[in-house]
């Protein structure tokens, strides 16, 4: 059902997913994009659903105290759908990041616990490492279009695609090789999934990824030779569709170069860090479940642990195998999914867990609810799924410590580290890696 619009709202809060939350003079409750807690919004068409609201911010008739000019030239220019809260304060991002983790812990969970605090990340601008554009090629021509998608609105269709510029959030090295390449992007190839991945890899080392195709793709060279020209050197590869990635041009490197690295350097050290520092004690059985490359059961063998880790992803799992390996050290490591084996490997002393945004499947859960472990320690991108599966796993508040990590600033996304002691234990606050400084509590 659509109304006209027209309708002044006052912008109350933000939700999970970094709608600004208003209510309609019915006392519906309305979510308005790009909206900061405080504005007075005049709404363009309302589109009404059995219990909520959603409309367009057709004006900002008062501006509320967190607003800000966004940095990003796209953000507002062509309604890029890569960041939501580039018009929000920083503080404010951390506020609603913290709010939205404590109210899945409180409404989901059952958790009687204050918003936990959040580990801001160095760079709120400039912090990603990679980026990665969708590729739209016109039914006749020789340039594509490459850049992101726009934010879904009204009359906006979803695989709606902008030639992009300049990304505010993107490193500065990665700018200069997405600047360095623009020029040659006629060398790609053809086809409706092909994808563009830059990457500055932890070395320095400057990458561009070519994912998707009609056929083979065999023109690399100009892409090679628009970064020399440049100044950059830069390493090509190729992924074909249902592929393994391959080297096209420029320098040799290492494939696990662009098969597995973190957005946010910094914020991931700091994550990884509090992960490791919630495994201290003597050194026992521990599980390291979805497992990636195999970092921090690596770094947890080193420690003396026996380790056990999981990994569905079979390309992941081979480099976790060859990063163990190449250490010199003693480590099972699983091609798996957890659910599968998780009943095998139990009991632990202690157990990490990183599972995809959807959580820990039921079983999963289950089988640790069963035979606890002394610590789980949970990294998580997604609070809702978190807090239900915590509820699953018995949790208590004086067992339990979270912090978040603002892993993706300008955005509604936040990560979390819980810490969850055994059915006997309490957890010492500080055990998730509190070091929150002034956004913390």
């Amino acid at each position: 059902m659509h109304d006209s619009g027209g309708e002044q709202v006052v912008i109350e809060s933000v939700a999970a997913g970094g709608d600004g939350v208003g209510r309609l003079a019915d006392g519906m409750t309305v979510f308005v994009p790009r909206t900061a807690p405080g504005d007075r919004v005049r709404l363009g068409s309302v589109r009404r659903r059995r219990r909520h609201a959603r409309a367009e911010a057709a004006a900002i008739v008062a501006a509320g105290p967190d607003r800000v000019t966004p940095p990003c030239r796209h953000y507002a220019a062509q309604h890029c759908g890569g960041c939501q809260w580039q018009h929000l304060s920083l503080d404010a991002q951390h506020r609603a990041k913290r709010r939205m983790a404590g109210d899945a812990l409180r409404r989901i969970g059952g958790l009687a616990v204050e918003d936990p605090p959040l580990v801001p990340s160095p760079r709120a601008l400039g912090y990603r490492a990679t980026i990665t554009f969708t590729v739209r090629w016109p039914r006749a021509g020789t340039v594509p279009v490459v850049g992101f998608h726009r934010a879904t609105g009204e009359g906006e269709a979803a695989g709606d695609v902008f030639a992009l510029e300049r990304c505010e959030i993107a490193r500065e090295e990665v700018q200069r090789l997405w600047d360095a390449l623009r020029p040659a992007a006629g060398a790609l190839p053809r086809g409706d999934d092909v994808r563009l991945k830059l990457r500055s890899a932890a070395d320095g080392s400057l990458h561009a990824l070519v994912a998707g195709g009609e056929g083979a793709w065999t023109s690399p060279q100009p892409l090679v030779a628009a970064a020399r020209a440049a100044g950059l050197a830069v390493t090509v590869w190729w992924e074909p569709s249902g592929g393994t990635v391959r080297r096209m041009g420029g320098r040799e490197a290492d494939p696990g170069a662009v098969a597995f690295a973190q957005v946010n350097p910094e914020v991931a050290e700091a994550l990884r860090n509090a992960v490791l520092a919630a495994c201290a004690g003597v050194p026992g059985r521990a599980l390291d479940l979805y497992a990636g490359a195999g970092e921090v059961a690596v770094a947890l063998a080193t420690r003396g642990w026996r380790v056990a880790a999981v990994e569905a992803n079979a390309a992941a799992a081979a480099r976790a195998d060859e990063a163990v390996r190449r250490a010199g050290l003693e480590v099972e490591v699983r091609a798996d999914r957890v659910e599968r084996c998780i009943g095998a490997l139990l009991p632990a002393d202690v157990v990490v867990v990183n599972p995809p945004r959807t959580g820990l499947d039921e079983a999963v859960t289950r089988a640790l609810a069963q035979q606890p472990p002394r610590r789980l320690v949970y990294v998580s991108c997604d609070p809702a799924t978190l807090a239900r599966d915590l509820k699953r796993l018995g949790a208590a508040p004086e067992r339990l410590d979270i912090v978040c990590y603002d892993m993706f600033p300008q955005t509604s996304h936040v990560e979390s580290v819980a810490v969850l002691a055994g059915p006997e234990g309490v957890v010492h606050r500080g055990a998730a890696g509190s070091q929150a400084g002034p956004s913390g509590r």
